[in-house]
């Protein structure tokens, strides 16, 4: 038993020491030239101009959001496809296809729900109504 724990305890050790070793080597035989330009921020291989601190519109996280929720949906819908072949010689084939259907159907649903409501427009409308509606000096008052 404590045979098993050993080879877990070299194998960590020599892990350990390579990873050790090859920085060690690396800070030893590494040219050193430093300037100006090499201790900036890197920003694309942009000097940066400005602050770090910048407000993002909502609308990318949002699309990003959209585009985890259907590169899930391949993720799930992958491995049924790849055994739908072997599952209609089993006389399961319209099982999995309904299956497949009602997943694909939920997904569609979400994104009418998210379409109707106009989150996937990048310019949404301000419905200005009585209640929201101030005048001037309201605003400046905020």
């Amino acid at each position: 038993m404590l045979f098993n724990f050993a080879n877990i305890l070299v194998f960590v050790l020599v892990g350990g020491g390579f990873v050790g070793v090859s920085l060690f080597v690396s800070r030893l035989i590494q040219p050193r030239f430093p300037t100006l330009e090499k201790g900036l921020i890197y920003e694309c291989g942009e000097i940066p101009v400005d602050n770090a601190w910048i407000n993002y519109n909502l609308r990318y996280y949002l699309v990003a959001i959209i585009f985890v929720i259907f590169d899930v949906e391949i993720a799930f819908v992958y491995p049924v496809a790849t055994v739908f072949k072997n599952w209609i010689a089993e006389g399961k084939g319209m099982i999995a296809f309904i299956e497949i259907m009602v997943f694909a159907l939920i997904l569609f649903v979400g994104l009418i729900y998210v379409w109707k409501k106009g989150d996937l427009n990048w310019f949404k409308e301000v419905v200005v109504t009585e209640d929201t509606r101030r005048t001037p000096e309201e605003a400046t008052a905020l």
